[in-house]
């Protein structure tokens, strides 16, 4: 017998979208819990800090890069929460589970998948990020005026996280070892970019220059600053972006090799 012919594959963009709208249309009934989670855990450190972070004119420079990194580490912990913890743990579920045969049978490319699925989860990232952002500014009395930047630092820094998210679900041989690897890497991006680095020991330092959320924080943290120092701010977004692409090309190689084992 032979083989039956398939239909043949659909253009990339295309397939994007459709992906991604059916991916936020299923996840529309968890965003709203989704959303309160990532946002509350983010507010709650801040608020938490605030007690032991002075700020204002009675603050050193000292306490100054401390706000500065409290705010901008918070604020980037909201997008790591989803697109790291959250699509390790659902790629993980999905090769699990079987799932990954029905965008097997699909004729779209395996990149149009990982990138629709990372981009539908990031989307749910934008009102936690700005309403984390406007809070940490009011509560650490920082400049709002240079915030226009999270349009820049929640796609970049959100598609390095979900790339390496997508990667651990799709590379670990069990849920268990997806979900967890997904709360390390969330718990790695809170430990080391809610911190300033002149507080850390060099070697911790030098393991935070390693984790893609750091490049987004610090460039986010740089426009707290009077007069930021946007050619840093641009490199550190490049970095983000970078990291972006080869994260998300690793996803999408990882979900090619789960697929064909299916």
């Amino acid at each position: 017998m032979s083989a039956a012919v398939l239909a043949p594959r659909s253009a990339l963009l295309p397939s994007l979208g459709a992906v991604y709208r059916a991916q936020l249309s299923r996840a529309r009934v968890a965003r709203i819990p989704l959303l309160f989670v990532a946002t509350f855990q983010s507010l709650g450190i801040m608020v938490m800090l605030r007690g032991v972070v002075s700020t204002g004119s009675g603050g050193s420079a000292r306490d100054l890069e401390a706000a500065r990194a409290v705010v901008a580490g918070s604020t980037v912990l909201v997008v790591a929460f989803v697109a790291l913890n959250l699509l390790a743990q659902y790629f993980g579920r999905l090769r699990a589970t079987g799932g990954l045969d029905h965008y097997a049978t699909l004729p779209v490319p395996a990149a149009s998948v990982v990138l629709g699925t990372a981009a539908a989860y990031a989307s749910f990232t934008v009102p936690g990020t700005l309403l984390t952002a406007v809070v940490g500014c009011a509560l650490f009395q920082l400049s709002w005026v240079h915030l226009w930047v999270l349009a820049l630092v929640v796609p970049l820094a959100g598609a390095a996280l979900a790339g390496v998210g997508a990667a651990c679900g799709l590379l670990a041989s069990r849920q268990e070892i997806a979900t967890l690897l997904g709360q390390l890497g969330m718990s790695a991006a809170l430990l080391l970019g809610v911190l300033p680095p002149s507080h850390m020991p060099t070697p911790i330092q030098w393991l935070r220059d390693l984790l893609p959320s750091t490049y987004g924080v610090e460039a986010l943290a740089r426009t707290f600053a009077t007069h930021p120092d946007w050619a840093a701010v641009a490199a550190d977004l490049a970095v983000c972006a970078v990291v972006g692409v080869l994260s998300l090309a690793l996803a999408t190689r990882a979900y090619r090799r789960a697929a064909t084992r299916m």
